[in-house]
């Protein structure tokens, strides 16, 4: 496998509940009562109490960072980390490393919410915006181009870029052999949340990124950029990475992870 830098992530993301009180008039309720009340007016606008990307809150970033110096996963900041502080790693990230990003439906999804909330946070990420005015490479692989690999959402080339052909994260994971979800999913978090369980949110976000991860390296077998040595060799040292962290969410991912 190249050793050109690659970041695979995830967001996990909660209802922006300031941002629904001014625009829906709902001061003097509580946040799970406006939480509430946005998803109820989102179902009577669209059938579906899904929220739109710019009223999503960024509750945690993970990341998988595999470079030439190796294999990381975490989450950006810490528990009590806020929003802006969050991205603003995230585009830190990206202008410090410059890596190919990863993703599962993170052009529908995850960039899209990220764009919204760094424009609300006033969070500069100027080497993400780049089409090529600084670095003319940029004008031909950018990260905001649909058909270019510098952003891979992998869903999307997997689906030849047809929605009517997009698939869950979790089903195509559990079909590789790969843990998918476990013990949470993205309806869970805003309860999660509510409960002061925002480790459990970080930590869920951390297995998604790395299931993530795990997809994309057979899809690059799938391209012929990793032949069938290579590819065991990333895995292994993903199996490593995981049991040398010592973290229990790690630890019952490699243990959902059979080996066959």
């Amino acid at each position: 496998m190249s050793l050109d830098t690659t970041l695979a992530f995830d967001i996990e993301t909660l209802p922006d509940i300031e941002g629904g009180r001014r625009l829906y008039g709902l001061e003097g309720l509580s946040d799970a009562e406006v939480a509430a009340a946005m998803q109820q007016l989102r179902l009577q606008a669209r059938g579906s109490d899904f929220l739109p990307h710019h009223l999503q809150r960024v509750a945690a970033i993970a990341c998988v960072l595999r470079s030439s110096e190796g294999l990381r996963v975490w989450s950006l900041g810490k528990p009590e980390s806020d929003e802006k502080e969050l991205i603003t790693r995230f585009f830190e990230g990206i202008e410090r490393y410059r890596p190919t990003l990863v993703s599962w439906n993170g052009s529908g999804f995850d960039l899209p919410v990220l764009h919204y909330r760094a424009l609300i946070q006033g969070v500069s990420a100027p080497a993400y915006w780049d089409t090529g005015r600084h670095d003319r490479e940029a004008k031909w692989n950018n990260y905001l181009g649909r058909y270019h690999e510098r952003h891979t959402d992998v869903m999307d080339v997997l689906a030849a870029y047809q929605a009517r052909a997009f698939a869950p994260l979790d089903e195509i994971a559990q079909l590789l052999g790969l843990p998918g979800k476990l013990g949470m999913d993205g309806s869970r978090v805003w309860e999660s949340f509510l409960a002061g369980r925002i480790a459990d949110i970080r930590n869920y976000c951390e297995t998604d990124a790395l299931n993530t991860y795990l997809i994309y390296l057979r899809f690059q077998h799938l391209r012929g950029l990793l032949g069938d040595q290579a590819l065991a060799e990333e895995q292994a040292l993903v199996r490593k990475t995981l049991k040398a962290a010592g973290q229990p969410h790690l630890q019952a991912f490699l243990d959902a992870w059979p080996t066959h």
